[in-house]
């Protein structure tokens, strides 16, 4: 008979079981208990067995969110959104829910900074998003609703800050088109008051009076408690003066 070594993390070296490729139970057991021991790398070899063995195991979805799990906690998260999005697509589970929300996870942890590509940052949002729409009563909602606000920030800065470097080469036209995308499209960002700010600066550097004293109605409007109304007030006058 053939036989497959499964050891118990945290047992001396004698202690090591030997499970037949017949007991899917018991090796799904021991590969939980090094997943509940954190040794996921020992954790990742039992549960692709288990995949590989027993696809038809009744616990296939705990197998395989188990092992995306381990993978993710290891920090490899490419592997680890590859098999969350296994379970998402393969199995009618009650542990889709928070697969989704590791998928998004996943992403979220390969977001880089600002200045670099935002595909992954972006990818988050997107499966935040929806993991927020489809569970709106999941416990990791307001976890999710949190990292959402945190990736729409470094998007909106991402272009808020490209429009500051055109403000700063005397690139009104280009500044005024980034600071518009991005209270058009983050206006719950951090950044989307002082980008209708600066759309407006901009215009006014263009001698577009009128336009820009419209963005400052609207940001009058949207925005009546900030802290940057003072900017605007000073903004309001050069259109006025105009």
């Amino acid at each position: 008979m053939i036989m497959f070594a499964l050891s118990i993390a945290g047992c001396s070296s004698s202690g090591s079981k030997e499970l037949s490729i017949d007991d899917p139970e018991q090796a799904y057991r021991i590969a939980k208990e090094k997943y509940d021991d954190h040794d996921y790398l020992a954790a990742i070899d039992d549960f692709s067995f288990i995949k590989i063995q027993f696809p038809g195991f009744t616990e296939s979805d705990k197998v395989q969110f188990y092992l995306a799990d381990s993978y993710y906690y290891r920090g490899e998260y490419i592997l680890a959104s590859y098999e969350f999005d296994n379970l998402i697509k393969k199995y009618q589970s009650k542990l889709v829910a928070e697969a989704k929300y590791k998928l998004g996870l996943c992403y979220y942890q390969l977001s880089p900074k600002y200045s670099l590509d935002q595909e992954y940052t972006n990818y988050a949002v997107e499966e935040l998003q929806l993991f927020v729409e489809q569970y709106p009563d999941d416990i990791n909602v307001p976890d999710a609703k949190a990292k959402l606000q945190e990736l729409k920030n470094k998007l909106a800065y991402k272009e808020y800050h490209t429009g500051e470097l055109y403000m700063k080469n005397s690139d009104y036209h280009s500044a005024s088109l980034y600071f518009n995308y991005v209270y058009e499209n983050y206006i719950d960002s951090d950044w989307a008051g002082p980008a209708m700010l600066g759309h407006a600066e901009a215009l006014i550097n263009l001698y577009k009076y009128k336009e820009a004293d419209k963005i400052l109605e609207r940001f009058y409007k949207t925005f009546p408690k900030s802290d940057q109304k003072h900017r605007a007030d000073e903004l309001r006058s050069k259109t006025h003066l105009n």
